[in-house]
């Protein structure tokens, strides 16, 4: 694979999706995905545990505050699918344009602590699916869920409108298992009906409504949904960004709904099997057990079991794209998928086997909770910045929120700030006096961290707006100007050779530019053998003695080929590290650009072989073209 797919970035995405100009529901259709890709995480591991305790403890009455949650999460997500339309910026991107440096960069911090905290809850339950369906221990199976790395490597490759099915299939075996459930457990339709009013909520009851808001609208889709939108290629022009912004509406509308209900799906059968039968469930275990106990041990446990993987895994896919996504627009800094998805894998699984390890697979569960409430502490930085951009009229001209808009979007931010509030106060409050004599310590520290988190919050809300011009570090005219004023000449030019046939193909691009520039020519190649890697030039075993010969009679041949302007051609041999020797030649040699053969290996192979050109790039600051035969 050329090195150039292999470094792919989100970003290459963008605008990769044509619109058709043919009927409006074809045009539909090519819009229909990103909500889905972000709906997955309104039916995460962390929604579960709250969805199953809240309906057996209180059956069918929590119903409506589900509701609730996802009409904030339609608004939320539908302003950001439009601010990425309008603006062609993620959330991360215009937080980054719109804040000093030290406001973006705590933004990211704590978007990488939310991302971290999803992925642990993706962890467990993933971990917990696999420990009910295979019967594997619990520190096992977190410690296979490092390697469904592989699995994004497998999909990344695929193109967005494949990991967009993939994500629709996962959605709908959730879907199946719980419809399958659902019809085990026969809930009551009066029931259900009656979960739809509204009532005064406390005690309790008012803990499990916030955990199952904090669980529900999440901040890291905020972000992923606004550049998601950005695959789309639409054009530039009002009519069709109004359309594109009525088309995502629908697909958040369906999408989210669809989330909707399999969260309701969850509470219900809860509710229709626990909580008929007065069972408290506080363990996604236990409400296997359960479920194998009340509905039989064959189809509702498999299901119930297959769905948490799913559901797993779904969750995993968009969480990394979210780290990607926030990574280059707060920071502008690109990282390989696969590197990225290791690094918020192991930020997730460390605790969960420090836990598990040191407090048993029983405190799983209490990990997971502890999860959802490093969500809430986050979730208020990226509504504010959200609510506040798209009601700008100078970020979105005429798509700016209208009035409606805007006070259903700030009583939505209210309700988050108050109840997230009572619960970051609660559990502060839990925390501090499980300190015991170190009581004072933990307070200090613990309430020290909210207040700078209030401070930093009272900033988004009441910042005056900066003004955004739009315009980039640099122009085209800047670009050119400097351009003239760099003399780069090239007077040396080295050649890595491999002393295999492939080595004609970069001496002929090596002798072209040679003869453009005038140039000398350095024959280059590393002694890589045993003898070279332990011995360096006092090395004189057969290996070294015929690669000398051999760039030796090379560049007798060179000298001797008939030219009008014979080519000055030079040898050097390196030892030891292929890369390492490389860039010791070329800074030695004084070489103006370097020619290496780029071999076409990827993953194992490069694992095996080693990777000459991403070795010898990041020690050199010259130019290295990498020719492939």
């Amino acid at each position: 694979m050329p090195q150039s797919q292999i470094e792919t970035t989100w970003e290459d995405s963008n605008r990769s999706i044509r619109i058709p100009d043919r009927r409006w529901w074809a045009r539909l259709f090519a819009f229909v995905g990103p909500a889905y890709m972000v709906s997955v995480g309104y039916m995460d591991p962390g929604n579960w545990a709250t969805d199953l305790e809240g309906g057996a403890r209180f059956g069918y009455r929590l119903i409506w505050v589900l509701l609730m949650s996802n009409a904030m999460a339609v608004l939320l997500q539908t302003l950001s699918a439009r601010l990425g339309l309008v603006t062609g910026r993620d959330l991360a991107q215009a937080c980054r344009e719109e804040y000093p440096p030290f406001v973006r960069y705590s933004l990211f911090v704590l978007c990488e602590i939310a991302i971290a905290a999803t992925d642990l809850a993706e962890v467990i339950g993933s971990a917990i699916g696999i420990n009910l369906l295979f019967h594997i221990p619990i520190l096992i199976a977190v410690l296979i869920t490092g390697f469904d790395v592989l699995l994004l490597l497998l999909i990344q490759r695929l193109g967005m409108r494949k990991i967009e099915g993939f994500i629709v299939l996962l959605i709908a075996t959730i879907g199946l298992c719980f419809i399958i459930e659902i019809w085990l457990s026969k809930p009551s339709v009066a029931g259900v009906l009656s979960g739809f009013a509204p009532h005064v909520l406390s005690g309790q009851e008012l803990y499990i409504a916030i955990a199952i808001l904090g669980a529900t609208v999440m901040p890291h889709n905020l972000y992923l949904h606004s550049s998601l939108v950005q695959s789309r290629d639409v054009a530039r022009s009002q009519p069709r960004v109004k359309e594109a912004c009525r088309f995502n509406l629908i697909d958040s509308v369906i999408a989210m709904n669809g989330a909707f209900l399999v969260n309701a799906a969850i509470l219900i059968v809860a509710a229709a099997t626990f909580y008929r039968h007065g069972k408290v469930v506080t363990d996604l275990r236990q409400a296997h057990e359960l479920l194998s106990g009340l509905l039989g041990p064959r189809v509702a446990p498999v299901a119930f079991a297959i769905a948490l993987i799913c559901s797993g895994q779904s969750s995993t896919v968009t969480g990394t794209l979210a780290g990607q996504i926030t990574m280059e627009g707060f920071l502008q800094f690109r990282m390989r998928p696969q590197v990225r998805r290791l690094i918020t894998r192991l930020a997730a699984i460390v605790p969960a086997i420090i836990v598990i390890a040191v407090a048993g697979e029983g405190r799983v569960t209490d990990l997971l909770v502890f999860s959802q409430v490093v969500l809430c502490l986050q979730l208020p930085f990226a509504v504010v910045p959200l609510v506040r951009f798209t009601s700008s009229r100078r970020k979105m001209g005429p798509f700016a929120s209208p009035i409606w808009v805007k006070l259903l979007a700030w009583m939505a931010t209210v309700v988050i700030l108050v109840l997230n509030t009572k619960l970051i106060g609660e559990r502060v409050l839990e925390w501090v006096s499980l300190a015991g004599m170190y009581t004072w310590l933990a307070g200090a520290g613990l309430w020290s961290v909210v207040a700078a988190m209030a401070v930093l919050l009272a900033y988004l809300i009441f910042r005056p707006e900066a003004k955004l011009d739009g315009a980039l570090p640099v122009t085209a005219s800047q670009v050119v100007d400097s351009v003239h004023g760099i003399a780069r000449k090239v007077r040396r030019i080295g050649v890595a050779l491999e002393a295999k046939p492939t080595d004609a193909v970069m001496l002929a691009e090596a002798l072209a530019l040679a003869k453009i520039h005038r140039a000398q020519l350095v024959l280059m190649h590393v002694v890589e053998g045993v003898g070279g890697q332990w011995y360096g030039p006092q090395t004189g075993d057969m290996e070294a003695r015929q690669d000398d010969i051999y760039i030796t009679d090379l560049a007798a041949k060179l000298r001797d080929e008939p030219a009008p302007e014979p080519i000055q051609v030079n040898t050097v041999l390196g030892y030891g590290n292929v890369p390492q020797a490389l860039a010791k030649m070329a800074r030695e040699q004084k070489l103006d650009m370097l020619i290496v053969g780029g071999h076409g290996h990827r993953r194992l192979a490069d694992i095996i072989h080693g990777e000459t050109i991403q070795g010898v790039r990041h020690r050199l600051d010259i130019p290295i073209l990498a020719v492939r035969p």
